[in-house]
């Protein structure tokens, strides 16, 4: 009896510590909409694949660097052929050199303009396309560009060991509150190598942008996971 009594004592000051390590979550906490959980950690790895969203929004909050590390700390423990780990991380935190991206993608979007276009001028146009980015992705205050080394041992592989990596960063990212969104063609990669002066050997996976979240999108509709199963023949 007194070794029953025991460990229900364990049980319950584990509780109050796990409460205390996550803010003190309840279960009323997790069922709050999305868009009222802006920032919060999720501790609970499920939870954590169920509210990962593409955000496009952020607030302008600062991130902790505990916070970068621990986010690039998961990444790097992404499954990698050969256990070859040919990632690299860049981190941008430099408002210049974000505002320089999103000038250079703006400079790009304007040779798209149709000046035949009779809806509005080529002013307005770059209006619309810099309140777009600003209001959109280069309103986050961090953005994490990840890379693969073309030298590395297994260069072949590189092109599945990276987006490994970009998942367990965005999945880490979400377990501590903040939004990310795998980006190729938005923010092109001619853009990230000239700005950010990213030597030839590296090839860009994607950019992330990194921050926490206006709100949390609405979880779009997903198919049935009967349709995604088989089991022994398709």
């Amino acid at each position: 009896m007194k070794k029953i009594f025991l460990s229900i004592g364990f049980l319950t000051v584990w509780s109050l510590v796990q409460a205390q390590m996550t803010g003190g979550m309840s279960a009323t906490e997790k069922s709050i909409p999305s868009k009222e959980l802006i920032g919060k950690a999720e501790p609970n790895i499920w939870e954590v694949f169920q509210k990962r969203r593409s955000v496009r929004k952020f607030r302008p909050d600062a991130i902790p660097e505990t916070h970068l590390t621990q986010i690039i700390d998961a990444a790097r423990m992404a499954p990698t052929s050969g256990n070859q780990q040919p990632w690299k991380f860049l981190i941008i935190q430099d408002k210049r050199l974000i505002n320089q991206m999103m000038e250079a993608c703006i400079n790009q979007s304007l040779s798209r303009f149709d000046s035949n276009n009779t809806n509005e001028t080529k002013d307005q146009f770059t209006e619309k396309i810099r309140k777009n980015y600003s209001s959109g992705y280069f309103s986050a205050p961090v953005f994490i560009v990840i890379l693969t080394d073309n030298f590395s041992k297994y260069p072949d592989y590189n092109h599945w060991d990276g987006p490994l990596a970009a998942g367990y960063l965005m999945l880490a990212a979400r377990a501590l509150g903040y939004g990310t969104v795998f980006i190729t063609d938005a923010i092109p990669e001619s853009v990230t190598k000239e700005v950010l002066q990213i030597p030839e050997k590296y090839t860009r996976v994607c950019i992330t942008p990194l921050g926490i979240p206006v709100e949390w999108p609405v979880t779009p509709m997903k198919k049935n996971l009967d349709d995604f199963i088989s089991f022994d023949k398709l």
